[in-house]
């Protein structure tokens, strides 16, 4: 291959076969390895946990699917509605599990806000917050984490953080990635079901995943893809054009953002590319067409993803035993 003709077209697959040939997997798996009776699927209304549902579906048959929306007192309206929809759609039973109280019993949300306030002494009930990455179209050659505050008037401010202050936020907001797991592994031990997981290619290598929270799982169904494939599959699939448009975003934060702003520097199309360029071996200026972006950010990008790559190590090992476990 000459990586100089590297275009979006690269990562096009055969959708209709993969879909049959995961929906294969998914029913071995379930069925035959774990010996399980179904799937439960956590449905946040985007579009990777709805491919997941459909194919699920697919593979197991919808009365074998439960699907579980999970709706804390920050999650914004039309993530509940989307989920609801992405069930109906599929005809599955679904069950809505309000997690607020729990996040409030761990004192999640005081937590977090205390961390907040240690940057923004301002900050109180009524205000949002997220936190952000500097994109890699910025001068910044060491991306920093920023706070970013908005009052209920409207008016927004941005702290750079810490090490320390970053971490003290993110320990107390991955509460709910946890508890919302916990539900999952509540209905699969009452069903007798396994949990699917949602993480795409991105996700899975680059570590934008809670460790025993939403990285927690039976089976990962899609997480060999890259987030632009997982689109081809939602079009052939069927997913409901509105979740299909929607760009991707996390509902960690009172105060929406995308995975971009969070974590990957450059929209999910891009950061494709970039990934698939890296993997490859394929040359920084060979990627400059295809993205749109210059030398030196796709090189930056490529650094980045070596960085969190080394991260995610430890996000998805499994315990480390001293000593040999012999069944004899």
């Amino acid at each position: 291959m000459s990586f100089n003709t590297i275009s979006p077209d690269i990562l096009r697959i055969d959708a209709a076969a993969e879909v049959e040939r995961i929906a294969a997997a998914i029913r071995s798996i379930v069925f035959e390895q774990l010996k399980r009776r179904g799937a439960v699927v956590g449905l946040s209304g985007g579009i990777d946990s709805s491919v997941v549902a459909f194919l699920c579906v697919r593979a197991l048959g919808k009365e074998h699917v439960l699907g579980l929306l999970m709706p804390d007192q920050e999650s914004p309206p039309h993530r509940l509605r989307l989920g609801h929809l992405v069930a109906g759609t599929l005809g599955v039973r679904s069950v809505v599990e309000e997690i607020s109280s729990i996040l409030q019993a761990t004192h999640s949300y005081g937590r977090r806000d205390e961390a907040v306030r240690r940057v923004i002494p301002e900050y109180r009930p009524g205000y949002k917050c997220r936190i952000l990455l500097p994109s890699a179209h910025g001068l910044c050659a060491q991306p920093l984490f920023t706070v970013v505050v908005q009052s209920p008037d409207g008016r927004t401010r941005w702290v750079s953080l810490t090490e320390e202050d970053y971490l003290n936020i993110v320990a107390a907001s991955t509460f709910k990635e946890r508890a919302r797991k916990m539900m999952e592994y509540y209905y699969a031990d009452r069903l007798r079901y396994a949990v699917a997981g949602t993480a795409n290619r991105l996700e899975h290598d680059q570590g934008f995943f809670v460790k025993n929270g939403d990285g927690a799982a039976d089976l990962k169904p899609i997480a060999h893809l890259y987030q632009s494939q997982v689109c081809q599959l939602a079009e052939y699939l069927g997913v409901p054009q509105e979740i299909r448009q929607r760009p991707p975003s996390n509902e960690t934060y009172s105060l929406e953002r995308s995975c971009e702003e969070l974590y990957f520097m450059v929209s999910p199309d891009k950061m494709d590319l970039c990934l698939y360029g890296k993997n490859k071996g394929v040359p920084a200026a060979d990627l400059v067409a295809a993205t749109g972006l210059d030398i030196e950010q796709v090189q930056r990008i490529y650094e980045a993803i070596e960085d969190k790559r080394k991260a995610a190590h430890y996000l998805r090992a499994a315990p480390v035993l001293v000593g040999e476990v012999s069944e004899v």
